[in-house]
């Protein structure tokens, strides 16, 4: 049968500073050693020792000239104390967590056009829960943004990724589709019952990674299997601007298809063929695990992981 609490049954009367004053004395080892590590007087910490046995009614600490020991309910007495302070610091902990306001500042290396509903409502419910907490998100090559994470200038990246480094993790956000578009002004805008072999020969605008040995590799595939001319007109990193010379005529331009969906509606964009099995693109979030983050950046890393998480694949896919 175990040992029997010596503060059992004296909760609503216990004093808590003459129990901190003890774990103190006890782990000093003498009453002058306890006084300076609490910053007090001999005798003040002589007469709490006294009150705390008095209120407990046990001795608790056997004292004489160079001798100092707890007795049993001394000992059990301590170890108790410790567990109690280990979860006072906790609840302390907790309790800052739930009400404290998060503040911090996220910053968010985001690849050109990211069009995923999953992420923006995720950014709405973090700051209606959060309103303290600043963000910026700042558009740049996927490699770049990746860079940036491992270099720990940016919180968390969200773009395509091609090597994985070790230094970060990563979750696929969502998945898009690729396809084939010209503008008002091309030769092939506005016509119908088109094959891949219509498009042989037409200049092409592309991605700088729109290459076979990078990470667009399946819409450079497309692109050599359409058979257009290999003489890129236009190149660029950012999905607005292959969006912009696309629209202008230059040439054919390879689009997530979700993506530019208002555009092919208000007849800024045709699509070309292929129509069936497009090429599929992940766009991924990426975090350094070894980055200090503030409490905005890993709450709202919780957040997307776990709506990620939450989310089946299928409807994280956009067509």
């Amino acid at each position: 049968m175990s040992e029997k609490s010596p503060i059992a049954g004296s909760g609503r009367t216990f004093d808590w500073n003459l129990l901190h004053t003890f774990v103190v004395l006890a782990e000093a080892g003498s009453i002058t050693g306890a006084a300076e590590r609490l910053g007090r007087k001999q005798p003040t910490v002589s007469n709490a020792l006294r009150r705390l046995e008095d209120q407990i009614g046990k001795k608790l600490i056997e004292r004489s000239p160079g001798m100092f020991r707890l007795t049993d309910a001394g000992q059990l007495l301590h170890r108790e104390a410790i567990d109690i302070y280990g979860s006072i610091t906790r609840l302390s902990t907790l309790m800052r967590d739930v009400m404290d306001e998060v503040r911090g500042h996220v910053r968010i290396a985001m690849a050109s056009h990211v069009v995923c509903p999953l992420f923006d409502d995720s950014l709405r419910a973090f700051h209606a829960a959060n309103p303290k907490a600043t963000f910026s998100l700042d558009v740049m090559a996927s490699v770049t943004a990746l860079a940036e994470v491992v270099a720990r200038r940016a919180s968390l990246a969200v773009c395509l990724v091609h090597e994985r480094s070790a230094k970060l993790e990563y979750r696929r956000l969502y998945r898009e589709y690729f396809g084939l578009f010209c503008g008002p002004g091309h030769p092939l805008f506005g016509q119908s019952g088109l094959s891949s072999t219509d498009l042989k020969g037409h200049s092409s605008i592309s991605f700088l990674t729109d290459r076979l040995d990078d990470v667009l590799r399946p819409v450079a595939l497309i692109r050599a299997a359409s058979g257009l001319d290999q003489h890129v007109v236009g190149r660029s990193s950012h999905l607005e601007e292959i969006r912009r010379m696309t629209i202008a005529g230059l040439g054919i331009g390879a689009l997530p298809v979700h993506a530019v969906a208002r555009d092919i509606a208000s007849g800024l964009l045709w699509r070309l063929p292929p129509y069936d099995d497009p090429p599929a693109i992940d766009v991924h979030l990426a975090w350094n695990p070894m980055a200090r983050m503030n409490r905005a950046e890993e709450e709202l890393l919780a957040a997307l992981k776990r709506r990620i998480d939450e989310t089946p694949i299928e409807q994280r896919t956009y067509a």
